[in-house]
């Protein structure tokens, strides 16, 4: 350039620099370039004033979305807006890569963004060649898409602070990776240390409850939101002279402090530390942006599930009791396991309650729903039933007198109600001495017997309708003894049906971890609810699962004695195994249980003949006492002995005085045939008057051993 000759323009060394001017306005939605941005744009070089629509239309989709995304974060920490853009022609095919840099800048009073700034092509390596090779592997773009993938599905499958934490630690970002990394709390006027990775946990202690106006980054980036970036120990201690010393010592080259943002609140900071320098371009700076928004919510998500757990667990100690002292003559285990849902709070509950008479109560039972209101009226269900109980109530009336309570909290003020709740329940008062059970039930699942030598029956009971359906429901209660050496187990339909299971499905399950345990009654407490969840980690009187259906309550009676594996063994005598079984004059439908209650007993009785056989005498024997007399009906069945040649012995009582009879029916005779069928069948047979009453008997011999003696009384 000669001497006097005047300056050639911007735009003149701009374009003999392949670089083209451009000037967006959000608010008038117009984008104007120069001639040299328009070639690089596919358009004819001159120019020219384009909309948005007819812009967009020449950049690649994903990013226009990105030049969005960096011109907010650019106005935002005041720095410039860098980003690579991919221009499309017609048909949609890249036909060069440009780079974008500018200023922008945010008008409040217009709500709009405006950009100044320059377009220059990219220039790709050559295909084959080693540039070509490297820009391949360190592609930016798609290694920055694929870790923000990673680290967002990583963060939000996290549950727990620590789990967060732990999985902010393990990020590896694109191109350049933090060796240290310290997520910042706030209480108060104070930061604290919620978390780090890299650190050893005193290296911690002079920035932990460091006062907010301390001239820190940590501090700063939470008192105005805003990020700061250190590129190089030189800036750090310009910018904070007075912390500069506390960071000094790690060693670290560059830093980046970052505000934790959630629902427009921030709670914290989260600095990334590198022992190389950064110098935090547009790209790097929306990588670390974005990873602290993910971290944001994911802390916010973590700490609202701690708390609701916290909650969830302090509701649950406060209305769950413990079993309190040792019973004499039993044994007590008991587990509650909350469902996963919502604040895992739920309705099912159990409750032991010393009576008055020197017995005690086991009560286990279950609020429809899953929430709250069904946890509140839980906690006040169970403080009725105990009232009741404690004033000497038999298990009849306190059933009763609960229904009729939980009826008046459900209806009350609302005509229907609005919000109607009712509730199953098993109430059973146990004589500890002489193992002698009354048990009363509204709507829920019959209780389960092991027997001494593991036998499993589903013991049958008396039933009325769920708690607060009807405020005049009765309860009949069902009577019958547990053997030494049984256990009894009452639950709620959780444990059955959970993982998929119907009532008979779920039973089979249970049932099948009843007969094989071999432990204590804690471990065997253990044993059901792995059988349900897999190994637990939460319950009352030691680990308790977590939930994931529904609510479950566990309660384990025992009365010490061999095959109980609960302790205080009585001495040792032939094994028994003995059911009983009431059959009301207004329940003949009972006769079906009372079939296949017989058929459970003799689950593995050698002669597949001698249990139909038994089967249809209890049932001739049972109707016989419905029909011919005015009294209910008791079965009593026993099995006694141990391998080849156990004895049946089947006593059916009565209350009635007149005696059976032998008669001949005709061939079209519908009655008649119970005694002979009985001598046809039975190995030995007998009818017994009781004073009050009468019993007709008889007994079957399993084949492959010695018969026993026939009894006293044999016909």
């Amino acid at each position: 350039m000669r001497t006097g000759e005047p300056l050639p323009s911007v735009g003149d060394v701009l374009a003999a620099l392949a670089t083209g001017l451009w000037h967006w306005d959000t608010a008038t939605g117009l984008v104007t370039v120069d001639a040299e941005a328009a070639r690089l744009l596919g358009l004819p070089p001159e120019p020219a004033t384009l909309t948005e629509a007819q812009t967009r239309a020449r950049f690649h989709p994903v990013d226009w979305n990105e030049i969005t995304g960096v011109v907010r974060l650019a106005v935002a920490e005041g720095t410039l807006a860098e980003v690579r853009i991919r221009i499309m022609d017609g048909d949609g095919k890249i036909v060069r890569v440009v780079r974008s840099r500018s200023k922008p800048s945010y008008d409040p009073e217009r709500q709009a963004y405006e950009l100044i700034g320059t377009l220059q092509e990219v220039t790709e390596p050559a295909p084959g060649t080693a540039a070509a090779r490297s820009a391949v592997t360190g592609d930016w773009r798609r290694s920055r898409e694929a870790f923000l993938l990673d680290a967002g599905r990583a963060l939000a499958e996290a549950r727990s602070t620590a789990e967060v934490l732990r999985v902010a630690g393990g990020l590896s970002m694109p191109g350049f990776s933090p060796d240290g990394l310290v997520v910042f709390g706030v209480q108060g006027d104070r930061l604290t240390i919620t978390g780090q990775h890299g650190h050893q946990p005193a290296d911690m202690n002079p920035f932990s409850d460091m006062p907010l106006d301390t001239p820190y980054p940590a501090a700063d980036v939470v008192r105005t939101g805003r990020a700061v970036y250190l590129s190089s120990p030189e800036q750090y201690k310009e910018r904070y002279p007075v912390t500069w010393p506390l960071a000094r010592v790690f060693g670290r080259r560059s830093w980046a402090f970052l505000p934790l943002t959630a629902g427009g609140r921030t709670m914290g900071a989260w600095m990334a530390a590198f022992t190389y320098p950064v110098a935090f371009t547009p790209d790097e700076r929306a990588v670390l942006t974005t990873v602290a928004r993910m971290l944001a919510q994911a802390l916010s998500r973590a700490g609202a599930a701690e708390s609701e757990r916290e909650l969830t667990e302090g509701l649950q100690r406060s209305m769950l009791p413990s079993l309190g002292p040792e019973i004499p003559g039993m044994r007590v285990a008991a587990r509650y396991i909350p469902t996963g849902g919502g604040l895992q709070v739920g309705g099912d509950w159990y409750d032991l309650i010393p009576l008055p008479s020197g017995r005690f109560a086991l009560v286990i039972g279950d609020v429809q729903g899953h929430d709250v209101r069904a946890a509140g009226l839980m906690g006040q269900l169970r403080i009725a039933l105990r009232a009741y109980a404690a004033e000497g109530h038999r298990p009849d009336a306190v059933l009763s007198r609960a229904s009729r309570f939980l009826h008046g909290v459900t209806h009350a003020g609302d005509d229907p109600p609005a919000d109607l709740r009712f509730a199953t329940c098993l109430y059973v008062e146990a004589d500890p001495p002489t193992g002698r059970l009354e048990i009363a039930r509204a709507g829920h699942p019959h209780p389960v017997i092991r027997m001494a030598d593991g036998t499993v029956m589903m013991r049958p009971t008396a039933g009325g309708l769920p708690l607060g359906i009807d405020p005049d429901a009765d309860y009949p209660t069902t009577r019958f003894t547990l053997e030494p050496g049984e256990t009894l187990m009452l639950c709620t339909d959780g444990l059955i049906e959970t993982g998929g299971h119907d009532l008979e499905s779920g039973w089979r399950r249970l049932r099948a971890t009843l007969e094989d345990h071999a432990g204590d009654l804690e471990s065997l407490a253990d044993a059901l609810v792995q059988a349900v969840h897999g190994p637990s980690s939460h319950h009352t009187t030691g680990p308790l699962a977590d939930r994931r259906e529904d609510d479950i309550a566990l309660l384990l009676l025992c009365r010490p004695g061999d095959g109980c594996g609960c302790g205080d063994a009585v001495a040792v005598r032939p094994p028994v195994r003995r059911t009983l079984l009431s059959v009301a004059q207004d329940e003949p439908d009972r006769i079906a249980e009372a079939r296949q209650h017989l058929r459970e007993l003799l689950h593995d009785w050698r002669s597949a003949d001698q249990v139909d056989s038994a089967v249809l005498l209890v049932s001739e024997m049972v109707t016989n006492v419905l029909v011919h007399t005015d009294a209910d009906a008791l079965l009593l069945a026993e099995v006694v002995g141990e391998g080849a040649g156990r004895r049946l012995r089947v006593e059916v009582f009565d209350s009635g005085d007149d005696l059976p009879h032998r008669r001949r029916p005709g061939e079209l005779a519908s009655s008649g045939r119970g005694l002979m069928l009985i001598e046809l069948l039975a190995d030995a047979w007998g009818v017994d008057p009781r004073g009050e009453g009468k019993s007709i008997w008889f007994e079957l011999y399993e084949p492959g051993g010695p018969a026993a003696g026939l009894s006293e009384g044999a016909a």
